[in-house]
C-alpha cells in the first residue's frame, strides 16, 4: 500500500496506493465531518485547492444521515461526490470531547447523542460495520483517547484496552470485506497509538499494536492538553517502533509549524480542523504569519490575503473586501477564507515535498518553522 520515495534525515517522501487513487505524502488530509467542509465547500471545491485525501466522521455520520442511510445511497464517495481517497475517523475522539457522560466497558462505550440525548453504544465491532456502510477508503480503529495529562494506573489500562479493542476491529473488518453487499471489500485499517505522555506506556502499545500488520499506524491522543514540546518528544519516542514501510499519521495535529516538526520527525500523514475553523473566524495562514483579516489596519487594503499565494482567493479578492464581508456576516466571507486556508496547508504539503526530493527540508524546517506561527 506505501512506498517511500526519497528520505531526508527523519523526513520521508512516499506514495499511498489505494482502491481510490494515490496520496502523495507528507499529505494533510481536509476535515470534512459531516461529508463536508464547513464554510460551504464542495467536493469539487476541495480538487481546487489541491486536496488529495477527505476525512469525514464515522460518529457525526452515523447520527446524521445514518451509515446505513448512505449505504443505501451508494456509499460516501457517491453521496459527496468525491472521487479520492477518504479516511474515516472511528468515533473514538468524539466519544471523549462530545460525551459528558460516558461508561466505559471491555465491550465499548455507552453514551449519550450530543444532538438529542438518546442512548448510544458504541462497540469497535459497530464503528467498523459503520465504516463500512460508509465505504470509505481508510478506517480508523475504535479507541479510547484519554485527556492528558491522566493518572499512570488508568492511562495504562485504557492503551491495553485500545489494543484489545484493535484486535476486534481487525477481526470484523476481515468478516465485513468478505461480505457480498460490502462496498468496498478493499477498506483497510489503521491502528491507533496511546499511552497519554508516558513515553514507556506509548511505546509498549506501538509494539503491541505494530505485530498486527496493520495497512497503517497512527498517533493519537494527543494536542489535547499537553505542551508542544511533550508531543514532540513523545513522537520522537514512538518513531522508532512504528513500521518503516507503513503510513505515519499524526492524528488531529495541527498548525503549519507542527506539522513542518512533525514531519522533521518521521510523519507522513496529518488531519486537523484548525484551517477551516480559523478561517472562519478570520484567522489566515501565510507565508509570512498568520494574519487577523478582523484588524482595522486592513479596512482600505487593496492587497490580497498574501502576495506569496497563487489561490484564487488571493488572485481575485482584497484584504477589505474579505474583511468586510466577514463583519457583514456575508456566507462568501467565510468560504472564501476557508478556500484559502486550505490551499495554504495543501500548498504547504506540495512545498515540503518537493523540498525532501531535492534534499532541502533541513534548511526549509530551520527557516519556515520560525515564521509560520508568527502573528502578523
Amino acid at each position: 500500500m506505501f512506498n517511500i520515495t526519497k528520505t531526508e534525515g527523519k523526513a520521508r517522501r512516499g506514495v499511498i496506493n489505494t482502491v481510490h487513487g494515490t496520496v502523495q505524502t507528507p499529505a494533510f488530509m481536509n476535515v470534512a465531518t459531516a461529508g463536508a467542509i464547513k464554510g460551504a465547500v464542495s467536493a469539487f471545491d476541495l480538487k481546487k485547492v489541491k486536496c488529495q485525501i477527505m476525512l469525514s466522521n464515522t460518529y457525526h455520520l452515523h447520527l446524521r444521515p445514518g451509515d446505513e442511510n448512505v449505504k443505501a445511497l451508494g456509499g460516501l464517495h457517491k453521496f459527496t461526490k468525491w472521487d479520492a481517497p477518504i479516511l474515516t475517523d472511528s468515533g473514538g475522539f468524539q466519544v471523549f470531547s462530545l460525551a459528558k457522560l460516558r461508561n466505559i466497558t471491555e465491550d465499548g462505550v455507552t453514551f449519550n447523542s450530543h444532538i438529542d440525548g438518546h442512548k448510544i453504544f458504541m462497540t469497535p465491532e459497530k464503528s467498523m460495520q459503520i465504516q463500512s456502510n460508509l465505504g470509505s477508503t481508510i478506517a480508523m480503529a475504535f479507541d479510547e483517547c484519554v485527556e492528558n495529562p491522566s493518572p499512570y494506573d488508568y492511562t495504562k489500562k485504557s492503551a491495553a484496552l485500545t489494543t484489545r479493542w484493535l484486535k476486534r476491529c481487525k477481526k470484523e473488518m476481515d468478516r465485513l470485506n468478505s461480505l457480498d453487499d460490502t462496498i468496498n471489500k478493499e477498506q483497510k485499517l489503521f491502528g491507533i497509538n496511546q499511552g497519554g505522555i508516558y513515553k514507556d506506556l506509548r511505546i509498549e502499545n506501538m509494539k503491541a499494536i505494530a505485530e498486527l500488520d496493520l495497512a497503517g499506524y497512527a498517533i493519537g491522543g494527543l494536542a489535547v492538553g499537553e505542551e508542544t514540546e511533550v508531543m514532540y518528544e513523545i513522537i520522537e519516542k514512538v518513531m522508532p517502533y512504528m513500521p518503516e514501510n507503513k503510513p505515519r499519521y499524526l492524528m488531529g495535529v495541527g498548525t503549519p509549524v507542527n506539522i513542518i516538526e512533525a514531519v522533521y520527525r518521521g510523519v507522513d500523514m496529518f488531519d486537523c480542523v484548525m484551517p477551516s475553523r480559523n478561517a472562519r473566524h478570520g484567522h489566515l495562514f501565510t507565508w509570512s504569519g498568520i494574519r487577523n483579516i478582523f484588524n482595522a489596519k486592513y479596512e482600505l487594503d487593496e492587497s490580497p490575503i498574501d502576495e506569496m499565494c497563487d489561490c484564487s482567493v488571493c488572485r481575485n479578492f482584497s484584504r477589505a473586501y474579505i474583511r468586510h464581508l466577514l463583519k457583514a456576516g456575508e456566507m462568501l466571507g467565510m468560504r472564501l477564507c476557508v478556500l484559502h486556508n486550505l490551499h495554504f496547508y495543501n500548498t504547504l504539503m506540495e512545498r515540503i515535498r518537493e523540498e525532501i526530493d531535492n534534499n532541502t527540508f533541513d534548511k526549509f524546517h530551520k527557516t519556515y518553522r520560525d515564521i509560520l506561527g508568527n502573528r502578523i
